[in-house]
């Protein structure tokens, strides 16, 4: 008879399946991605594993063992993890069963392909190709700490199936899903403020564009690189990346919007109004009907919605100080995203546009207005703050502190609760803290 978890930990190792041995590599893994290769890393043996999860802790673990734990599950404190489970679930069957019907296909898949020798079935890279697609489609919906645990898996996988065919047809393909994964990993990094491994990845994601001949990874890797430069307070390599990535042929409509608003971005950090006021133009012109392999036969992550286009000039337009532009460009976002599907709808656009809403209100002296658009910021679960949401909302935060706000009620109210908006988000409990020349002229 099965036993009841004792402890939210438990719950979720059973949950994820996570055995004492998996747990541990897991845990080894990430105590080397936040300490490096330190022979003083925290370590757990399986008799620890077995208290941590029996409820037998009579004090949490050390600081360092916390930052680990709350690095696997990052919606969740160490108090909470060694706390009690949850009452109930009722979607656990559901998501125990869906877990097991995906393993099984996998293994299924995986023993039909290992009758190939110096090649691999085609169908292989149709199934890795479908994966690909299917998480660059969900990105929007899974927290990045997530998106980046599958898109690392499916790395690895890629890599497996190089190493076991010879055909160039194959190794070419492969090349791109390999240079995909890599491209949705900078993301992720990205979004959970890593910001040099970012940088790292999407010079891989080019790289596997460049020697595959895959123009629009080229370009999206390129864009990716730049606003990564001016979020690390590059803007002159932000605008030299946007424009190499302007220049590959081969560019569909989607990918042109995606690279003329990052471009606006990059010139309005270089003070450049002109250009960045003619980006955004460009960013919003009808286009040709033109389409690519990547940004529209794969979309999701790669491609960029109007809702993501409108949010994003939003944010431009308050660095060149067009406050009235801004509120337009946040609230054709929020419209534009209501009008989806629930489940295509993005927590990132939602917070992001109503960030920079409240952001252009304050400017505008309408503390109430503010604090109404702020209403949507506070529904994004901490696992899924990520640093656009975080540099947004840390920006509303300093404008709330300066001296004409003090010892104002509202101004302070929502102050403190940005600050605690923040504190939980995965790039102030991960990674560095993070930059705000991204949002700042």
């Amino acid at each position: 008879m099965r036993t009841e978890p004792k402890t939210l930990l438990a719950w979720l190792c059973d949950r994820n399946r996570l055995p004492y041995r998996r747990f541990e590599e897991k845990f080894t893994e990430t105590g080397v991605r936040l300490f490096g290769h330190n022979p003083n890393n925290p370590t757990c043996g399986e008799t620890q594993f077995r208290r941590w999860t029996g409820g037998k802790l009579v004090s949490l673990p050390s600081p360092d063992t916390c930052r680990i734990l709350e690095a696997i599950w990052p919606e969740y404190t160490a108090e909470q993890l060694f706390g009690p489970p949850p009452e109930d679930d009722p979607q656990a069957p559901a998501l125990d069963l869906e877990e097991r019907v995906r393993m099984t296909a996998c293994e299924a898949h995986e023993g039909a392909d290992s009758t190939a020798t110096a090649s691999i079935s085609d169908n292989t890279i149709d199934e890795l190709r479908d994966q690909v697609v299917s998480l660059a489609r969900r990105y929007h919906v899974l927290s990045p700490a997530a998106a980046y645990e599958q898109a690392d898996s499916l790395r690895q996988e890629v890599e497996r199936k190089r190493d076991r065919t010879q055909v160039p047809a194959q190794q070419q393909q492969l090349m791109i899903l390999n240079g995909q994964t890599a491209a949705l990993l900078a993301v992720a990094a990205f979004d959970l403020g890593y910001f040099p491994s970012a940088r790292t990845l999407a010079r891989a994601a080019a790289v596997y564009g460049e020697t595959s001949r895959f123009a629009p990874l080229q370009a999206f890797a390129d864009g990716t690189l730049a606003y990564i430069a001016y979020h690390t307070g590059d803007a002159s390599e932000a605008a030299a990346k946007a424009n190499r990535a302007l220049a590959y042929g081969g560019l569909g409509d989607v990918a042109q919007h995606r690279l003329y608003s990052i471009q606006a971005r990059a010139h309005a950090h270089l003070g450049d109004v002109v250009s960045a006021q003619r980006a955004i133009h460009l960013s919003e012109e009808a286009g040709s009907d033109r389409l690519d392999e990547l940004h529209d036969a794969v979309g999701g992550e790669f491609g960029f919605s109007n809702e993501r286009l409108a949010m994003s000039n939003s944010t431009t337009a308050l660095l060149v100080g067009d406050i009235a532009q801004a509120e337009t460009d946040a609230r054709r976002a929020l419209s534009l995203l209501s009008q989806k599907p629930q489940d295509e709808q993005s927590a990132h656009v939602r917070a992001g546009a109503a960030a920079d809403l409240a952001y252009a209100r304050l400017l505008a002296e309408d503390v109430d207005g503010a604090a109404e658009a702020l209403t949507l910021v506070w529904e994004v679960p901490p696992d899924q703050r990520n640093t656009g949401i975080v540099v947004r909302a840390t920006r509303v935060g300093q404008h709330l502190s300066r001296p004409a706000y003090h010892g104002a009620r509202l101004p302070t109210e929502l102050r403190d609760r940005i600050a605690d908006f923040t504190r939980v988000s995965p790039p102030f409990r991960l990674g560095p803290p993070v930059t705000l020349l991204a949002i700042e002229g």
